[in-house]
């Protein structure tokens, strides 16, 4: 099967934007026209002790390109933990956990880093990101604290849940990492997220799907999973708790013909533009 494709990330430090320009709106945040540092008020029925789950089968945004005012039918939206929460949506986090952006990679330390036999960084060709080397429990914990901190950040600013991004890495690392290695350290991130009273979502990586009650995963943020035949994989998994991005036309029909009245589905640009860039594509139908 074709790996899956993740969208287009600028070498912006600590920030998960498009190649294009993003709309500016000075003094304001692009999502909700607060200022940056302004934290949301809570949502209805969300208590200080307490997990919320995204809604089933609402209408959903994915702005990790940059954040914009969301449409008047969106419920979910997911943006960049650079971002600030939409008020009064369902806010998910996005955070590159597994991999160091390039612009990052300096800030980890060398032994953080994986390397192959010869000593060298083992990179994430396609984004020039180089993995994390999770292999052993020590290692674990010491990665884990340095996300850890992004996911505070996320809670303190009012995000509802977290999404971190490559669980799938260990398929990109000449087999010096494994499934247990990734399943291990996706469930330290569960655990703080819980603490922090966040859910947390698996992106991608459909074979681990079902390992879900183990690795205290909550729900799914799948890509292109109708245009490769996985949504039915994470449907079940997470009980339809999954939000869909499509990159095509022919994704988009695959995935609400099968599961458009269950499913949390939107098609975007594959570089997550915003609005006003001639790359825009936001569609969900």
């Amino acid at each position: 099967m074709p790996p899956v494709k993740r969208v287009l990330r600028s070498r912006v430090p600590g920030a998960t934007t498009t190649l294009v320009a993003l709309l500016a709106l000075a003094g304001c945040d692009a999502g909700n026209g607060t200022s940056a540092s302004a934290k949301p008020a809570p949502r209805p029925g969300r208590t200080a002790d307490s997990v919320e789950l995204p809604p089933l089968h609402a209408g959903f945004d994915y702005q990790i390109g940059g954040a914009y005012p969301p449409a008047a039918d969106v419920r979910i939206v997911s943006r960049d933990r650079s971002s600030s929460p939409a008020a009064g949506l369902y806010n998910i986090c996005y955070v590159n956990a597994f991999q160091a952006q390039p612009e990052e990679r300096g800030q980890w330390p060398a032994d953080l880093l994986l390397r192959d036999a010869d000593g060298k960084v083992v990179v994430d060709k396609d984004w020039n990101e180089a993995l994390l080397d999770i292999r052993t429990p020590d290692k674990r914990r010491r990665v884990a604290a340095r996300v850890e901190h992004w996911i505070d950040e996320c809670a303190d600013k009012g995000f509802d849940a977290v999404e971190p991004d490559n669980y799938d890495s260990y398929t990109r690392s000449g087999k010096l990492l494994t499934a247990d290695d990734a399943t291990a350290f996706i469930t330290l991130l569960s655990r703080h997220a819980h603490e922090r009273n966040l859910a947390i979502g698996q992106k991608n990586t459909a074979e681990l799907a079902g390992l879900r009650e183990r690795t205290g995963l909550d729900f799914a943020v799948a890509e292109e999973c109708g245009e490769y035949d996985e949504c039915g994989t994470y449907a079940k998994a997470f009980h339809d708790r999954v939000v869909v991005v499509e990159y095509t036309d022919s994704g988009l029909r695959k995935a609400r013909s099968a599961f458009g009245g269950r499913l949390s589905i939107v098609r975007r640009d594959v570089n997550v533009s915003t609005p006003g860039s001639a790359d825009y594509v936001r569609k969900t139908r």
